[in-house]
């Protein structure tokens, strides 16, 4: 296991590229998934600073809040609610860079600006999503989009 982060410099794919084999490092030999998510989320926020990062599991038919760093959220969010339960409901990524543009967005934080949600997998099953928010407008593109799911897909 990784003893501490070193924070990237460079361009956004040089950062995601140097924290992914930390990640990796991070995760290594450790089966608990609470505890993979923890230290995921805290990598991804000391790295980039995002206002919001964490996980929403799947528990009798809605989105619970999991591990995550930041203000606090959200505890419930039903299927095909907010940017988390759309996601959930489509199985696929959503990058939405004004999220009060987005129809139906739950604002447990009214500083976040904008926001990227991923599905997340185990054994080729969606059990959760990932969340990541930002106090700024149009933060996500393809580049995290990519790195985010290279990222959640070490836990599979």
């Amino acid at each position: 296991m990784a003893e501490e982060l070193l924070i990237a410099t460079g361009n956004k794919e040089e950062k995601y590229q140097q924290l992914l084999p930390q990640i990796k490092a991070l995760l290594e030999g450790e089966k608990n998934l609470i505890a993979n998510l923890a230290n995921i989320a805290a990598a991804l926020k000391q790295q980039f600073d995002f206002l919001w990062v964490g996980f929403y599991l799947i528990e009798d038919n809605e989105l619970v809040l999991g591990p995550f760093q930041g203000p606090i959220a959200c505890t419930r969010i039903q299927k095909g609610k907010g940017v988390c339960g759309t996601c959930w409901e489509k199985n696929e990524p959503i990058i939405v860079p004004d999220v009060e543009a987005f129809p139906g967005h739950i604002a447990c934080s009214s500083q976040s600006k904008s926001e990227i949600v991923l599905p997340l997998y185990q054994k080729n099953k969606i059990i959760g999503v990932l969340d990541v928010d930002s106090d700024l407008y149009n933060s996500f593109d393809a580049t995290d989009a990519k790195f985010l799911r290279d990222i959640i897909a070490l836990l599979d």
